[in-house]
C-alpha cells in the first residue's frame, strides 16, 4: 500500500503490533507517507482521516479502505465504512469465509440474509479469492476470503431515499428467517395490508435487494 498510495493511514489497537510497525516502517512515518494511529477502529472518525484535512493533495482524495476484520466486529466496521456515504473509492476486506458468503450471497441462497441486504444496499460486493487458514500462524479454526466493495447509490440504483428506514424494514423482513413475509411484516404493518401482496407467502431470502426495495415502497407509500 505504501508503494501505491499517496498516503497510508493505519489504525491498530494492539500495542505490540504498533511497536513493531513503528520500527518496521520508521522511514515512511518520518516522511509522512504513513500515519499510524494506536486505537480502536470502532472509535475512529474515518471521515477526518481522508481528504485535504489528512494532508492529501490529489483532486480526488476519496480513500480506498483495506482491513482484516475480526468476526465479532465485522458489521460495525462495515457500517462505519458505509457511513462515509460516497466518500470512498472501494473497500477490500479479509473476512471469515462464511461472512464473505453472506456478504456476496444472491437471493434464494441459504446465506442470503440481512447482512447481505445491508452490504448490497450500500455497495456492489464481490468475492475476490479464498484464503486458507494455513496462510496464518498459528492457523485459525476457519478459512477466510477477500471481498471487494464499491459504493452504490441507493437512491439511483434502488430508488431508496431513506436508507436507514429501508434497512429497518429489511430487518423486519428477516426477523424470523424461516417465516414468510406475511408473518414477519403483518404484526408491524398490519395483516390486511400484507395479506393481499403477491410476496406475502414468500420468505425474505427469496427476494433480492431491488425487490425488497420495491416492496418497501409499496407498503410504506400505501
Amino acid at each position: 500500500m505504501l508503494a501505491r498510495a499517496e498516503k497510508v493511514v493505519a489504525i491498530e489497537v494492539d500495542a505490540v503490533l504498533v511497536h513493531y510497525l513503528r520500527h518496521r516502517f520508521h522511514d515512511a512515518l518520518d516522511s509522512g507517507k504513513l500515519e499510524l494511529i494506536e486505537g480502536d477502529i470502532l472509535k475512529a472518525d474515518l471521515a477526518s482521516l481522508a481528504g485535504p484535512k489528512a494532508g492529501l493533495t490529489t483532486m480526488t482524495p476519496r480513500p480506498a479502505i483495506a482491513g482484516n476484520l475480526p468476526y465479532y466486529i465485522t458489521s460495525p466496521i462495515l457500517e462505519k465504512t458505509f457511513a462515509l456515504g460516497k466518500d470512498w473509492v472501494c473497500a477490500v476486506f479479509l473476512v471469515q469465509a462464511e461472512v464473505a458468503e453472506r456478504i456476496t450471497a444472491a437471493p434464494g441462497k441459504r446465506d442470503f440474509g440481512y447482512l447481505s441486504v445491508l452490504v448490497q444496499t450500500h455497495s456492489h460486493a464481490e468475492m475476490l479469492f479464498p484464503v486458507s487458514r494455513m496462510a496464518f500462524h498459528p492457523p485459525p479454526k476457519v478459512d477466510s476470503a477477500v471481498v471487494r466493495l464499491t459504493p452504490r447509490d441507493a437512491a439511483t440504483d434502488l430508488n431508496v431515499i431513506d436508507v436507514p428506514a429501508f434497512l429497518k424494514f429489511a430487518q423486519t423482513c428477516f426477523r424470523h428467517k424461516r417465516k414468510t413475509l406475511r408473518n414477519n411484516l403483518g404484526p408491524v404493518y398490519g395483516a390486511g395490508k400484507i395479506e393481499g401482496l403477491a410476496e406475502a407467502r414468500l420468505r425474505a431470502e427469496q427476494l433480492g435487494v431491488a425487490e425488497l426495495a420495491a416492496l418497501y415502497r409499496r407498503i410504506c407509500d400505501a
